[in-house]
């Protein structure tokens, strides 16, 4: 990273602030973010989380040859070169410029091209009713302000009965320190707290944003936005897995849930 990070803080920002952090923390980190993970994600596979479900097997979308597809926040684009591979028809499309460059490097190396754009969440560059389902894995949805107001723009893109499946740090482990251990097993933030984690540089300005939303404030959020709640899977630690990322990891993973996968369609 080209700045110097100035320890975490909880501090109010604003959809600009939190959209302004995000771009500098990802095209800043998108080499490094690669290099750490890429060998778990893969170039062309469907990771959903760090318990490493993966769609190939478990299917959350559903049959996808020759449905319309948008991944939101899409980093290199793994999930929607490996939903191309499937025949959908898929599109993708994330904040940060770098990680775009990334997404074609790893088109180039696996000969499949996904078709990308730069864009915010809360303002998707497509027009209404045009896709049949809406993904993300651990993309967007945690670093915008308003969830909400990304969740109605995702309905607007999608067509009547459309589906979105999404998936993000599960609301518990805000109350938890960010240690994969058994001494991470610890209450030290109000669950209730939904103040944004955010990371500033030596001049204090935030380059780093995500926020907290409570399981009713999903719901709400999702509701609100005019869709219909259709499951919430909490993935179990698998055995044999050993593999640690950042808070997640085996001895903490067979106790508490470390992922929400949200499942959502639009009203006919």
């Amino acid at each position: 990273m080209d700045y110097e990070v100035v320890g975490p803080r909880r501090i109010g920002l604003t959809e600009a602030e939190t959209s302004r952090a995000s771009r500098t923390y990802w095209d800043s980190a998108a080499d490094e973010y690669l290099a750490e993970h890429g060998e778990f994600l893969g170039d062309d596979r469907f990771i959903w989380c760090p318990e490493g479900v993966d769609e190939e097997q478990a299917q959350l979308l559903g049959p996808v040859r020759g449905k319309r597809v948008l991944e939101v926040g899409a980093g290199a684009a793994q999930c929607s070169r490996w939903l191309t591979q499937q025949g959908a028809d898929a599109y993708a499309f994330d904040i940060s410029i770098q990680q775009l460059l990334k997404a074609k490097e790893l088109d180039r190396k696996t000969a499949t091209v996904v078709r990308t754009v730069a864009a915010d969440a809360v303002r998707i560059p497509f027009a209404t009713g045009v896709f049949d389902i809406v993904c993300s894995a651990f993309g967007a949805l945690p670093f915008v302000a308003d969830a909400e107001a990304a969740l109605t723009e995702i309905v607007r893109v999608l067509k009547p009965g459309g589906l979105l499946v999404f998936s993000v740090s599960h609301p518990i482990r805000w109350s938890l320190p960010d240690d994969p251990s058994p001494a991470g097993l610890r209450i030290t933030q109000s669950y209730f707290d939904r103040t944004p984690y955010v990371e500033v540089d030596d001049a204090g300005t935030p380059v780093y944003a995500e926020h907290h939303r409570t399981t009713g404030d999903w719901i709400r959020a999702l509701t609100g936005a005019g869709l219909v709640v259709d499951d919430l899977l909490e993935p179990e630690w698998p055995a044999g897995h050993d593999q640690v990322w950042g808070g997640w990891g085996p001895e903490r993973g067979r106790l508490i849930p470390g992922t929400a996968i949200w499942s959502a369609h639009k009203s006919l």
